[in-house]
């Protein structure tokens, strides 16, 4: 079966598109990115105090300039010993316009005295979901938990990724894992599969109106 929806990712993260495509790959759905959709890129202002609040401003401006159903993730990594920063700064907690390099060297400075039994953390993933035929957007959340490390370990992934332990996988960071391993256990991996039934549903009322109208 070819793809029965086309969904815009509202991200211009690469790493993120490649993965969701990937989750989404069993389903008859076409993922599409905003450049793809517009033919251009599209700046929204991501001053939400939530990750929620953020997903929901980025799918609803994408929906709005697309006409296409968009969908749109807000994830980030939380730091008990940092009072959950970075949190909805993640993706520029150096500074506005950080590498992901920068990013992990300034958590580590900052968390340099800090140690081992109180460097808590997980990555939340917030993804919304927003139809041109509705503005009210559904919403899923997954949580992955784990530390910080002292130093960057492994090569896959992107962000964090390198310097994340992650609970339960014996003592690795989520730049060792592989795409598999990775997409069972992240935050990510777990909100799309909690957003699956919605997509299903929306899968499922679009063939019926296809097959309503055939007649």
């Amino acid at each position: 079966m070819g793809p029965v929806l086309s969904i815009v990712l509202a991200t211009q993260n690469q790493g993120k598109l490649s993965e969701l495509r990937l989750l989404l790959a069993d389903l008859p759905v076409q993922i599409l990115s905003v450049h793809d959709a517009l033919g251009s890129g599209l700046e929204v202002v991501e001053d939400g105090a939530t990750f929620r609040d953020n997903a929901v401003l980025k799918a609803r401006a994408v929906c709005r300039a697309t006409c296409l159903i968009s969908l749109a993730d807000d994830s980030g990594l939380e730091v008990d010993a940092l009072g959950g920063r970075p949190g909805v700064r993640s993706a520029r907690f150096a500074h506005e316009h950080a590498t992901d390099d920068e990013n992990n060297a300034q958590l580590l400075r900052e968390l340099d005295d800090v140690p081992e039994s109180e460097r808590s953390a997980r990555f939340r993933c917030v993804l919304a979901l927003v139809t041109p035929f509705s503005d009210t957007p559904a919403s899923v959340e997954g949580v992955c938990e784990g530390s910080i490390t002292r130093a960057p370990r492994g090569n896959k992934g992107f962000g964090y990724d390198p310097l994340f332990l992650v609970e339960g996988q014996s003592g690795r960071t989520l730049a060792e894992l592989d795409e598999d391993e990775k997409n069972r256990i992240s935050h990510r991996g777990r909100a799309v599969r909690a957003l699956r039934p919605l997509l299903i549903e929306l899968i499922n009322r679009t063939l019926d109106e296809a097959e309503s109208v055939l007649g």
